[in-house]
C-alpha cells in the first residue's frame, strides 16, 4: 500500500513555469535522500512530460507527492491536462515515434527513467503518472 507523506500542486501554463517545477521536484527528491543519479533521471523524465503538456495541451497542472511503500520512499508526479488526448497510446509509447519531428525522449524514454509509469488519455485530456523510488 502506498501512503502519501506530502503533496503539492503546480500550475503549468507557460514555458517559464518549467524551471520552478523542476526545482520543486529536486527539493522533494533531496528531502527523501534520493541519489543524484536518480534525481537526474526523475527530473529528466519530468521535464519531458511537462514540456509535452505545454506543447500538446497548452499546459495543465502537476501533482508532486512524496510517497512511501513499506520502508521505501519515492516521488510520484502526475501531469494532468485538458488537451485533445493521445489518439494511439501504444503508438506513442514506441521508440522513435514523434508527432513533433523532434528527437526528444518521448514517452518511452521518460518511462525508462522511472520506476513506475502510467498513462490514461481520452478526448477530454491526459494524465501521466510516474513514480521514482529512492533506491530504484
Amino acid at each position: 500500500m502506498i501512503i502519501v507523506l506530502s503533496k503539492d500542486t503546480m500550475a503549468i501554463q507557460k514555458e517559464q513555469d518549467v524551471v520552478p517545477f523542476r526545482n520543486r521536484v529536486k527539493e522533494y527528491a533531496v528531502k527523501i535522500g534520493m541519489s543524484l543519479v536518480n534525481q537526474t533521471k526523475l527530473i529528466t523524465a519530468a521535464s519531458e512530460l511537462v514540456r509535452n503538456m505545454l506543447k500538446y495541451a497548452n499546459g495543465g497542472y502537476t501533482l508532486i507527492e512524496i510517497v512511501s511503500k513499506g520502508r521505501e520512499n519515492g516521488i510520484r508526479l502526475s501531469f494532468v491536462d485538458k488537451g485533445p488526448g493521445i489518439k494511439d497510446i501504444q503508438l506513442a509509447m514506441k521508440d522513435g515515434y514523434s508527432t513533433a519531428k523532434s528527437l526528444g525522449l518521448g514517452l518511452p524514454g521518460a518511462k525508462r527513467l522511472v520506476s513506475e509509469f502510467d498513462i490514461r488519455s481520452s478526448e477530454k485530456g491526459t494524465t501521466v503518472t510516474i513514480t521514482k523510488w529512492k533506491n530504484g
